[in-house]
């Protein structure tokens, strides 16, 4: 594979990304994430 095929492959991989993250954050996944986080770190420790 040639330096220019790789960079195009890795750009396209990395806007792919980022429309993937954006998708999940206006979808309300973060806050999902973020209470599952700080619920299990709340186990973790012994808080509930």
């Amino acid at each position: 594979m040639t330096m220019i095929r790789k960079k195009v492959l890795w750009a396209v991989l990395f806007a792919v990304a980022v429309v993937l993250i954006v998708l999940g954050v206006m979808n309300g996944g973060a806050l999902d994430v973020l209470a599952k986080a700080i619920k299990i770190c709340s186990e973790c420790i012994g808080l509930d």
